[in-house]
């Protein structure tokens, strides 16, 4: 297995008091290791309502495969890789956002409701050397799933 160019994923999602927790967090989990752990934070919203904060870590390369597996799935991967340069800050993290609803489902969609921000190694720690490992380490992704050797 290929050296994976991150030094770690994490994923964020908000549950508002209109949606079920349950079907929220399983939204968050089909980007994650079967049984990663999630934390749980609770928050009181401008007007007193309550939200609850999921969030993940993931931090080992084998995890970090598991979450750039599922994004090979986008039906619009190779605009992602287009984007790159648009997505990876100065300080290198990639950022993106995917579609909650479409989570909940299984599916991987960009849109709104999952927040990903992924730190990118890079050495030098410059915008472009970041830009180029995250884009050969979705390439990679994208390849192991197309020959069905991801997850």
């Amino acid at each position: 297995m290929p050296r994976i160019p991150f030094h770690y994923v994490d994923l964020r999602t908000f549950c508002y008091e209109t949606e079920d927790e349950k079907r929220v967090e399983s939204a968050l989990r089909t980007f994650l290791p079967e049984d990663f752990e999630v934390t749980r934070t609770e928050s009181t919203g401008h007007h007193g309502d309550r939200i609850v904060v999921f969030s993940a870590r993931v931090e080992n390369a084998d995890g970090v495969r598991r979450v750039l597996g599922r994004l090979a799935e986008l039906p619009e991967f190779d605009t992602l890789l287009d984007e790159l340069d648009e997505r990876v800050t100065d300080n290198t993290e990639l950022f993106l956002r995917l579609d909650k609803q479409a989570a909940f489902r299984g599916d991987v969609r960009r849109g709104d409701g999952i927040t990903l921000r992924a730190k990118v190694e890079a050495y030098p720690a410059t915008k472009a050397a970041a830009v180029e490992n995250a884009r050969e380490a979705l390439a990679q992704a994208e390849q192991l799933d197309r020959d069905g050797d991801g997850e």
